[in-house]
């Protein structure tokens, strides 16, 4: 039997007001055995995992939670970065009791290394090496157990942690941001070069603004606010904070030359960062020795740059502060991968034949360490889900079919009748369809209705977003919730300036609310790109008058 991964947390990030970036949730199947450490462990042992990460300096040290929230952590334990209480390696997992119990929400590491961990309840633990105040303990002592930081904490609610070299962060679930720990390049925030002891907000430039994501290269940390901007602040001396220079900064810069577009996804490798927008597009800027900058050369560049703009759109971006490799993943789930990889400077995105960015990780980084913690789901066989998923369209055993324009979609009448209460309604002894064996369908298109019957057997959608405007209308029509909850998911993660008024134009005809307000937030953000659609000038006048008059009160027009 494998052990399978899929992502549960990506960047260090909390809800925004309104809409933030969210990974795509197709399940995410990466096989656990990739990474040697797992490889020791026993059927039983990997069937009880439920999250893990792989760390360290030669990616030589693991943690993993069960599905009883029982932490279990093995490996070399430099640095007392086990937290066992003691400085013996091992090869068997040992619990950490201190932590049964607690629901892990975000989980990082340092170089030394150090581990922040994050709890459902917003307490903070930290241990591990302590050189430099990193565990935020008010000691430069080594923490060989983990200790719940509250410095400056107290009333706080942690939700993300993030982990440089030698220096940490934490962000609140209000969107404050915390750091302490090494500052000899200003990576704290704080305004010196002072090593900080313990947590201390980081507030000058981000005072009464609302950070929604938080991630440290080495030695410099960056922010991404609730509106898309970000501000970096620690070493520049490769152009890693994006600002034009290469002069180190003791407190928060915003990279003016992201100015125009939405941030939703930021990461930060060894000494490079790169940002997804919300339209998927992919910049890159910093150290570059490597070609971690993807732009088909090895020199740094002090200001972002935008990269793979012939590729279709980037829904995820993979880098780790102790890796000197990139990696993206698209739309259609093609996964590239470039910098340093095994050794070899790859220059240009590569194409892989890789399902996730975990991949490029486990088999091409150096160390071959986690870029991001991941979720354990065990495959070791076929459940009901897969089962039905399997039987879809099946015409040995559908005993009812669908004509849409022409074409036929074989179900199972028990199955529709269980799934949605439209077709329990239908199929009742005096309607006239329980007795058909094909049953036409004239109001939606072949590809909505497939879709649409797809999601009962599955739990699923693939649909492109224009698509998804049909699908949300025959939600709509049958008040299935949770599709329509669905079809906006994947209009927020399709919507471009060319289809944004559209997509707008929609959600107010079918009175979803939350996707009406990301639309109108996107159509702001991009204001002047929107106005010059064809879409802009055709939508229903009335609709027209009242973004135009909304707008207005949210300052859109102000110079």
């Amino acid at each position: 039997m494998r052990q399978y991964l899929s992502s549960f947390q990506t960047t260090a990030s909390v809800p925004a007001p309104g809409d933030t970036w969210h990974p795509p949730r197709q399940p995410i199947m990466v096989d656990l055995s990739k990474w040697p450490l797992f490889s020791l462990m026993s059927l039983q042992e990997l069937a009880s995992i439920r999250q893990a990460c792989v760390f360290g300096n030669s990616a030589n040290e693991a943690i993993y939670v069960t599905s009883d929230d029982e932490v279990f952590v093995f490996g070399l334990n430099c640095s007392n970065c086990l937290g066992t209480g003691d400085i013996q390696s091992t090869m068997v997992p040992k619990k950490l009791d201190f932590l049964t119990g607690k629901k892990v929400v975000s989980l990082s590491y340092g170089s030394g290394p150090h581990v922040l961990l994050a709890t459902e309840e917003g307490e903070l633990f930290a241990w591990g090496h302590n050189g430099y105040s990193q565990l935020g303990n008010g000691t430069t002592n080594q923490g060989v157990a983990p200790v719940l930081v509250s410095t400056n904490l107290v009333g706080k609610k942690v939700a993300a942690v993030a982990c440089g070299s030698h220096h940490s962060m934490a962000l609140t679930d209000t969107g404050e941001v915390y750091a302490w720990g090494y500052n000899n390049c200003g990576q704290v925030g704080c305004g010196s070069t002072a090593n900080q002891p313990s947590p201390r907000r980081v507030a000058f430039r981000l005072q009464n603004k609302a950070a929604v994501s938080i991630v440290c290269g080495q030695t410099s940390s960056l922010a991404v606010l609730d509106n898309g901007e970000v501000y970096g602040w620690g070493y520049n001396g490769n152009g890693q904070l994006g600002l034009g220079n290469n002069g180190n900064q003791l407190t928060p810069c915003r990279l003016v030359d992201l100015q125009g577009v939405c941030v939703q996804q930021v990461v930060c490798g060894y000494a490079h960062a790169m940002a997804l927008t919300d339209e998927g597009l992919l910049y890159a800027w910093g150290a570059n020795t490597y070609g971690q900058l993807g732009t088909g050369n090895k020199s740094n560049q002090l200001s972002p740059v935008q990269i793979m703009a012939e590729k279709e759109r980037i829904i995820e971006i993979a880098a780790c502060h102790s890796a000197h490799t990139s990696a993206a993943r698209s739309y259609s789930g093609q996964v590239f991968m470039w910098g340093q990889c095994r050794g070899q400077s790859l220059l240009l995105p590569h194409l892989t034949h890789f399902q996730y960015t975990d991949d490029v990780f486990a088999c091409f980084a150096t160390p071959a360490v986690m870029w991001r913690p991941i979720s354990v789901d065990p495959d070791d066989f076929l459940t009901v889900a897969q089962a039905l998923r399997k039987e879809f369209d099946n015409p040995e055993t559908s005993d009812l079919k669908f004509c849409i324009e022409g074409k036929f979609i074989h179900v199972h009448k028990s199955i529709l009748k269980i799934r949605c209460e439209h077709f329990r309604t239908m199929f009742q002894a005096h309607w006239n369809e329980d007795m058909k064996e094909v049953i036409q369908i004239q109001q939606f298109s072949y590809p909505v209705y497939r879709s649409f019957l797809h999601f009962l057997y599955t739990d699923s959608v693939e649909l492109p977003p224009e698509d998804a405007i049909g699908l949300l209308d025959l939600a709509t029509s049958y008040c299935e919730n949770r599709l329509k909850r669905l079809c906006q998911h994947i209009i927020k993660r399709g919507i471009t300036v060319s289809n944004a008024f559209v997509l707008l134009s929609a959600a107010v005809r079918y009175d979803a609310e939350d996707l009406e307000e990301f639309c109108f937030k996107f159509c702001v953000n991009h204001l002047t790109e929107v106005t010059q659609t064809t879409a802009f000038w055709q939508v229903d006048g009335n609709l027209l008058k009242d973004f135009i008059s909304r707008a207005s009160r949210c300052g859109a027009f102000r110079n």
